[in-house]
C-alpha cells in the first residue's frame, strides 16, 4: 500500500509540474525581482483607533496563533472570509432587492417589498468580516514573531486587499439595497461610490510610489468596525431599521453616500497630495518628474472611462440587469491594475503606463456599442464572458507572480522557512504596523540576516 501511495504521489507531482510549466508565465522578470532585494517597508499609522484599540487587540490575538502557521496563510484565509461574507449575501440578495421597503413604508404601491435576508445570515456575514479584518491585522505580527518577514508578505497582503475592496463595498450595499423604494442610493450612484473606494485605495499606493512611505488611511479600520456593528444590528433588529427616517426626510443610506465622498475625496486625496509635496520639498521622496509621478494613475482612469462609457451608453442598461456582476468585474480589473502599481513601488521600478487588462475591456465596450441590435441576453452573455475571463486572468497573474517571488526568495508561500541557528525572536508581536520593516525583523527577504 505504501508503494502504491508513493507511486500515486509521484504521478500527481509529475502532472502538477507539467501543468505548472504549461501555464506558467514570468510577469516580473529579473529587473523587478532584483528591486525587491533592497526593499525596506516603511509606513505610518496615526489612526487613534488603530493605535489604542486594534493593535493592542491584535497583539493579544496573535499569541493564540501557533508559530507553525505561515503569515501568508493567515492573509489568504482572511481574504477567503472576505469573499465569504460577500458570497453569503449573494445567495440571499443577488440583485440587491432584499432591502426594498414595502408599500407601507415607501408609499409606493407598485413596488413590492423585498424578501429579507435571514437574521442568522447577517450574523454570519459579521463573523466573516470580523475574521477577515482580524487575520489581516495579525499576519504581519505573525511574520515578526516567527522571523519570517519578507517582501512577498506585503505584496500578498496588499494585493489581496486591493481585490477585497469590491467584496467589502458590495456587501455593504445589501444593507440598503437598490433605490426602488426611494429610500436608498440608486445603482448608478452606487457604481460611482465603488470607483470612489477604488481610487481611495489607489491613492494610498500612488502616494507611496512617490514618497516611499505608506500612510495607512484612517478610514479602513473605522469602516471595517462600522460594517461589523451594522451587520450585527441588522441581524438583531432587521433590515427595516435602515429604512427609518432620521431628520428632514433623510435616510441612513443617503448619509453614507456623502460621508464616503467626504472621507475619500475630501480627506484622503488632499492629505496624499500634501505628503507628496512635502517629500519633494524635503527631498525625502522619489522626486520624480510630474509625468512620471502621474504615470500610475493612467490605467485606472482609462478603466474608469471605459466602464462609465459602457454603463451610460449600454443599449440594455446592463448595470440594472446585473449590478453584482458589473461590480465584481470593475473590482477585479482595478485589483489587477493596482497590483502592478504595488509591485512597481516595492521594487522601485517604473510603473506601467497601460495595463494589458484594458485591451479585452476596450474591445468589449466597443463591441457592445457598435454591434447593431444588441439584445439584453447577448449583452449579459458578454458581461459574464468578460467577467470570467478577467477573473481567470487575474488569478493567473497573481499565482505566477507569487511563484516568481517564491523562486527568487527561495521560500514557499504558505510555509515558514526554518533556518538553522536563527536568532531568537520576540514572543509577541508588539508592533504598531500591519507589516514590519526588514530592519526590525530578524529575517529579510526570506534569508537570515548577518549580525
Amino acid at each position: 500500500k505504501l508503494i502504491l501511495l508513493d507511486s500515486l504521489l509521484q504521478e500527481i507531482q509529475i502532472v502538477h509540474t507539467k501543468l505548472t510549466m504549461k501555464f506558467y508565465y514570468e510577469y516580473l522578470g529579473s529587473k523587478i525581482l532584483a528591486g525587491f532585494d533592497t526593499y525596506k517597508y516603511s509606513s505610518k499609522d496615526t489612526s487613534p483607533l488603530s493605535e489604542y484599540v486594534m493593535h493592542p487587540f491584535w497583539n493579544q490575538v496573535v499569541k493564540i496563533c501557533p508559530r507553525w502557521v505561515a503569515p501568508n496563510l493567515l492573509t489568504f484565509v482572511g481574504f477567503l472570509c472576505c469573499i465569504g461574507h460577500f458570497g453569503l449575501l449573494a445567495l440571499y440578495d443577488y440583485d440587491y432587492r432584499s432591502a426594498t421597503a414595502g408599500p407601507d413604508v415607501s408609499g409606493l404601491p407598485d413596488v413590492p417589498g423585498g424578501v429579507p435576508v435571514p437574521s442568522w445570515a447577517w450574523v454570519g456575514v459579521a463573523v466573516f468580516l470580523f475574521l477577515s479584518h482580524t487575520l489581516d491585522g495579525i499576519d504581519g505580527k505573525q511574520a515578526r514573531r516567527t522571523g519570517s518577514s519578507n517582501p512577498l508578505g506585503e505584496l500578498f497582503d496588499h494585493g489581496l486587499d486591493s481585490w477585497a475592496t469590491i467584496f467589502i463595498t458590495g456587501a455593504v450595499y445589501s444593507v440598503f439595497g437598490r433605490n426602488d423604494d426611494g429610500l436608498s442610493v440608486p445603482l448608478f450612484r452606487m457604481f460611482c461610490l465603488f470607483w470612489n473606494i477604488y481610487l481611495c485605495f489607489l491613492i494610498s499606493h500612488w502616494e507611496k510610489y512617490n514618497t516611499g512611505v505608506l500612510y495607512l488611511p484612517w478610514g479602513y479600520d473605522f469602516s471595517m468596525l462600522g460594517s461589523f456593528v451594522m451587520y450585527l444590528t441588522t441581524g438583531a433588529l432587521g433590515m427595516g431599521i435602515w429604512k427609518t427616517e432620521l431628520l428632514w426626510g433623510i435616510y441612513p443610506a443617503q448619509i453614507m453616500e456623502p460621508a464616503c465622498y467626504l472621507a475619500n475625496v475630501g480627506m484622503t486625496l488632499p492629505i496624499a497630495i500634501y505628503n507628496i509635496r512635502q517629500s519633494y520639498k524635503e527631498g525625502t521622496g522619489k522626486n520624480r518628474t510630474f509625468t512620471e509621478a502621474m504615470r500610475p494613475l493612467v490605467s485606472t482612469n482609462l478603466a474608469l472611462i471605459l466602464f462609465f462609457i459602457w454603463v451610460l451608453r449600454s443599449p440594455n442598461n446592463v448595470l440594472e440587469m446585473d449590478p453584482r456582476c458589473m461590480f465584481l468585474l470593475t473590482g477585479t480589473v482595478f485589483a489587477n491594475i493596482c497590483c502592478k502599481l504595488i509591485i512597481a513601488q516595492m521594487s522601485n521600478t517604473r510603473s506601467e503606463l497601460f495595463s494589458v487588462i484594458l485591451i479585452p475591456l476596450a474591445l468589449t465596450v466597443t463591441a457592445v456599442l457598435v454591434i447593431p441590435g444588441m439584445s439584453a441576453s447577448r449583452e449579459l452573455a458578454i458581461l459574464y464572458g468578460l467577467t470570467g475571463f478577467v477573473l481567470l486572468a487575474h488569478i493567473h497573474y497573481g499565482t505566477c507572480v507569487v511563484a516568481e517571488m517564491c523562486d527568487h526568495l527561495n521560500i514557499r508561500p504558505f510555509h515558514i522557512k526554518h533556518v538553522q541557528g536563527r536568532e531568537k525572536v520576540s514572543p509577541a508581536a508588539e508592533d504598531s504596523v500591519r507589516l514590519l520593516s526588514s530592519e526590525e525583523s530578524p529575517v529579510s527577504n526570506g534569508l537570515k540576516k548577518e549580525k
